[in-house]
């Protein structure tokens, strides 16, 4: 068996502006429950909290899938170019709870085919957000059709 290399990156750190923002942390901290990393201060009133989201990962789409998804969990496009997922234990009480602490919901939790239960919401910050919760474990998933790696068709 050969040894894998390290990783070139230790970590994906998604750096948001939010205009408002005690209500920016109030919902991603508090509401969605990220814990707190670290947090500085500096002049001028800069202030930034680094908000722990467990194992992060970058998803690419291409445009075709960006509008099936939202045709998915939406029924029409909505989505920007760029929108966060996050991936909770209970994707109905998730998204009542931030609804709750000042979310637009743009659809409700929806079974999507890939086994999902997926909600999209618009959150403070000005980001457009999917809760998602996996109901099939990853192994369910590798036998499903459609589903396998970038690499799987490579050759």
């Amino acid at each position: 068996m050969t040894e894998q290399p390290a990783p070139a990156v230790r970590q994906l750190r998604l750096v948001v502006e939010a205009a408002d923002y005690e209500a920016a942390v109030a919902f991603f901290r508090d509401a969605l429950g990220l814990p707190e990393h670290a947090a500085f201060s500096g002049e001028g009133d800069a202030r930034v909290v680094i908000l722990d989201a467990g194992r992060a990962t970058l998803e690419i789409a291409n445009p075709a899938q960006k509008r099936m998804i939202d045709e998915v969990e939406v029924g029409r496009q909505v989505a920007p170019r760029i929108r966060v997922a996050f991936e909770v234990d209970d994707a109905r009480a998730t998204t009542a709870r931030l609804v709750a602490a000042g979310a637009n919901e743009i659809a409700p939790p929806t079974r999507t085919p890939w086994q999902s239960l997926n909600s999209r919401l618009d959150a403070p910050a000005d980001l457009q957000i999917t809760v998602f919760q996996e109901l099939r474990t990853p192994e369910e998933r590798t036998g499903a059709d459609g589903f396998g790696t970038g690499r799987d068709s490579d050759g």
